[in-house]
């Protein structure tokens, strides 16, 4: 087995695929194993209440200052609005924070993450404003939210954005949140990442389809755990079957990157399929919008 710096590992048996670890030190041949089998990995509690009480207070004043500006986008990525229960706007997707929050950028570079970092490769540096930065997710189910779910995809697919083939990446995720089955969460198909590039752009469609897939496992996760998988990985989140506060999920993914150094800024142009995603969103926001000022006809 390689990781993704080409490090050979030495062990055999593979863990079942519903195996939890304990981040330590280093990565270990079994986690790594695990990594290439599957396609992914999860450690329990790597991140304390008290650093999530701060993630969410950071959430809120960044929040709050970006709507004050006026802000649609941040370095060219933007910036998903929905709403709340009460119809107020809602962001439900921060791009670059550790940017923008010095707790944030501290938390995302303390020395326990070293062994994530490591495994993706000595020279591995956190893209605090590369790509999409350190992004921070709230799906949310209610009328007017418009990141309750996101469909099937890989994220190695975005390669082709930038004008080259896909490659090998990892993608780290620290979750907030409780969520079990119920309440939606991350589903993956294991050893996926390992398909031809045909399957990997063709095999479902990309974000709009949200079917279950028979082989696809739920990943459940507590508040602190932290994930890893693969970009070539397919991987959905799930629609919550509970409704409003109850179906909160929040989690942040942190960027690693190998290779040429690619800052953005305030002049940076929006990749072009974020153009899509943007205008799915309007679209959505717009039909809200007008039940919202319908009132309902008796006949």
């Amino acid at each position: 087995m390689v990781n993704v710096e080409g490090k050979l590992s030495q062990t055999k048996n593979i863990l079942p695929v519903n195996t939890k670890f304990a981040l330590g030190s280093e990565i270990t041949p079994e986690q790594m194993d695990f990594l290439d089998h599957y396609g992914f990995l999860h450690f329990k509690k790597v991140v304390s209440k008290t650093e999530i009480e701060m993630i969410a207070a950071e959430m809120k004043r960044i929040e709050q200052q970006w709507y004050n500006e006026g802000r649609k986008k941040v370095f060219g990525i933007p910036l998903f609005f929905g709403r709340d229960p009460e119809g107020n706007p809602y962001l439900q997707r921060f791009a670059f924070t550790s940017s923008f929050s010095e707790k944030i950028r501290s938390l995302v570079h303390d020395s326990r993450f070293e062994p994530i970092r490591r495994l993706i490769g000595e020279d591995a540096r956190v893209g605090d404003n590369e790509k999409d930065g350190v992004v921070i997710n709230r799906y949310i189910n209610l009328p007017g939210s418009v990141w309750p779910k996101l469909g099937w995809h890989t994220d190695g697919l975005r390669d082709l954005f930038y004008g080259r083939m896909p490659q090998q990446m990892l993608n780290i995720g620290i979750h907030l949140d409780d969520c079990d089955k119920e309440n939606g969460g991350l589903r993956l198909i294991p050893g996926s990442h390992n398909q031809g590039f045909l399957d990997m752009c063709f095999r479902k469609p990309y974000f709009v389809g949200h079917h279950p897939d028979p082989q696809e496992i739920v990943v459940e996760t507590d508040s602190g755990d932290l994930t890893v998988h693969d970009g070539r990985l397919w991987h959905r989140v799930a629609q919550s079957q509970r409704i409003g506060q109850a179906s909160l999920r929040r989690s942040m993914y942190v960027p690693y990157l190998k290779g040429p150094y690619e800052p953005k800024g305030e002049n940076s142009p929006t990749p072009f399929y974020h153009y899509l995603g943007r205008t799915s969103r309007l679209i959505k926001n717009k039909l809200f919008s007008l039940r919202r000022k319908t009132p309902n006809t008796v006949k």
